[in-house]
């Protein structure tokens, strides 16, 4: 085994494909068949069940995969499914303006990097796949919360908070609340070198068939070439392309 893996993580992965082959297991089978201490095999799978991956009989004292593992194979099919959809046109995108184009997706109150196109040019921001970064000091983020209801942003800056990473950022409730309105109206997001010093991102929502706000693409770059008098023009641009990737999706 590889000793950067986890081992406990490791064998959780065993015990879940052992139980997808065999539908139905007992504690006992798990610990014989693949040779994990009955100790071990309770730990692992007490807390896959505690986390609804498992589920358990109570008459038979069986388990069976559950209902979260479903939930978790649906996002990932949407996740799947937007870069797939959303790779041309982020190509497109990258071309036109030659500056780097990021693709996100939500993921546990914050931005998951899933795809990326760089800029040819030596000055440029790189890629950050699967990198995850706050919702409320980047374009990607932004763009994403300016979907969500005012409630449930502030859930996200509960859970979160509002920690300042540039003399840019957005540290005060309401004038993040006020930043989202003009976000909205204008259809696109706008991080002002509000998360990295020297950078400035225009970025756009994607939505789902039902109108949900589930991903958001970006160009960024240096403030020497995104200036502010070109964010308009950006913006324009960013957003007709979210606005395909979204009627690809489904939505109208």
């Amino acid at each position: 085994m590889d000793k950067r893996y986890v081992k406990s993580v490791y064998r959780a992965s065993e015990i879940l494909d052992f139980i997808a082959e065999r539908k139905h297991v007992t504690l006992a089978e798990v610990s014989r068949e693949l040779g994990i201490p009955k100790s071990t095999a309770h730990e692992i799978i007490y807390t896959l069940t505690a986390v609804g991956i498992l589920e358990k009989e109570e008459k038979t004292g069986e388990y069976s995969l559950g209902i979260k593992l479903i939930e978790l194979g649906n996002h990932a099919q949407q996740n799947l499914e937007i870069r797939r959809i959303a790779t041309p046109i982020m190509r497109e995108l990258n071309e036109e303006l030659d500056e780097t184009v990021h693709l996100t997706v939500l993921d546990d109150d914050e931005v998951l990097y899933v795809e990326c196109f760089e800029s040819s040019k030596r000055l440029r921001t790189y890629s950050v796949i699967g990198i995850r970064a706050p919702l409320y000091c980047t374009a990607v983020g932004k763009a994403i919360l300016a979907g969500i209801d005012e409630g449930e942003v502030d859930r996200v800056i509960e859970r979160r908070g509002l920690k300042a990473f540039t003399r840019n950022t957005i540290t005060d409730r309401d004038k993040l609340i006020e930043e989202l309105k003009r976000t909205r109206k204008r259809g696109y997001s706008v991080d002002n070198v509000e998360h990295e010093e020297g950078v400035r991102c225009v970025g756009a929502p994607i939505r789902d068939i039902s109108g949900r706000v589930v991903a958001s693409i970006s160009v960024s770059g240096p403030t020497q070439r995104i200036t502010e008098d070109k964010i308009p023009e950006i913006g324009r641009i960013v957003r007709e392309k979210a606005e395909r990737i979204s009627r690809l999706l489904g939505y109208r």
